[in-house]
Parts: structure tokens; C-alpha cells; sequence
């Protein structure tokens, strides 16, 4: 390739997204910066760019906290502070398709990130949690996006839910904004 279109080529491709920055209030207060994985599940890493670059998950609550376990969000469709249905919050995903599986051999730990689906494995879309604890039961059957690299203090501070599927009762902790980091 010439040296000239080759370098119109990188310069014309997306810059790709190393991580997020998340502001989170509620029972929690701070920021946590989570690593990507786009050489693990570069589609998921996309989708969930693309919704964080689009302010999608601007005030989008943690809807479901298992202690020891994890914390769930990212309902973009229902999961809304203001505006959205609490009652609904983890039924939702937003207007992009939904992916297939990008399993890999990454573990469940700790500060992992994965994403969240139904029971059919190529069904994720905007919604994922953050692992408290470590949780290998889910390993090669949810897709490994990424891990908190710093502010898991602030994950470990997520108001939790109640009952078996963690539903959080009352004012949930949300997730103010959501930035793409390089």
C-alpha cells in the first residue's frame, strides 16, 4: 500500500477506546475507571462505547446489587433516573442490536466487567455488572468486557438490593456520567 493512503487509512479509522470513567452518587460518591478489553470482545467494547459517547448512560441506575456477588446496570431503555420505569429497570436494552457471545478464557474476579443477558447467550446489549467478589460459576458463559482499574471503593460502596435477585429498593446509586477514556 502506498505510504500516503496508508496513512490516510489510520488516520481515517476510529481511535479505539481503552476504557470508561464513570461518576457514580447515591450511597456511593466517586469515579471508577474500568479497562476495556477490545482485543477480548471488540463488538461489546463497541456497543458500549458508542452508548457512553452518546450520553446513553447519563443517569442510568445501578438496578440490581447482590452483596458478594455484583452490581448491575446499564438499562438504557428503562433504567433511567428521571424519566425512566424503576419497575421495569433490567427488562430494558437501547435501540442497537443485540450481540452475539464473546467468550473468552478471562476469569470472574474481582473488579472484572461483564456483560448482562437473558438466558440466551447471544443477548446482551447495554446492560452490565461489576463482580464484588469472584464468581467463576460465570466463567465462559458471559462476555469479559473489562475491569475496574481504579474507584473500586466506590463499586464496593454501590447501595445494595434486597432479595434473591438483588432488587434495589428505594433511591438506587446511579451512574451520572459516563465518559470514554483513551
Amino acid at each position: 500500500m502506498h505510504k500516503l493512503a496508508l496513512a490516510f487509512t489510520l488516520l481515517a479509522s476510529p481511535a479505539l477506546a481503552t476504557g470508561l470513567q464513570i461518576e457514580v452518587s447515591g450511597e456511593a460518591n466517586g469515579t471508577v475507571t474500568i479497562d476495556l478489553f477490545e482485543d477480548i470482545a471488540p463488538k461489546h467494547v463497541e456497543q458500549i462505547t458508542a452508548l457512553a459517547e452518546e450520553g446513553a448512560y447519563d443517569g442510568v441506575v445501578f438496578h440490581r446489587v447482590i452483596e458478594g456477588f455484583m452490581a448491575q446496570t446499564g438499562d438504557v431503555q428503562f433504567g433511567k433516573l428521571d424519566g425512566g420505569d424503576m419497575g421495569r429497570a433490567g427488562m430494558g436494552g437501547s435501540d442497537r442490536p443485540d450481540l452475539a457471545a464473546e467468550f473468552s478464557d478471562e476469569r470472574f474476579l474481582r473488579g472484572v466487567v461483564g456483560m448482562a443477558r437473558s438466558q440466551n447467550p447471544d443477548s446482551a446489549n447495554s446492560q452490565f455488572f461489576i463482580m464484588f467478589d469472584a464468581g467463576e460459576f460465570l466463567n465462559g458463559q458471559y462476555t469479559v468486557v473489562g475491569k475496574v482499574t481504579d474507584g473500586m471503593d466506590v463499586v464496593d460502596a454501590i447501595k445494595r438490593g434486597r432479595g434473591n435477585n438483588g432488587a434495589v429498593v428505594g433511591q438506587p446509586d446511579v451512574m451520572q456520567s459516563v465518559t470514554v477514556t483513551e
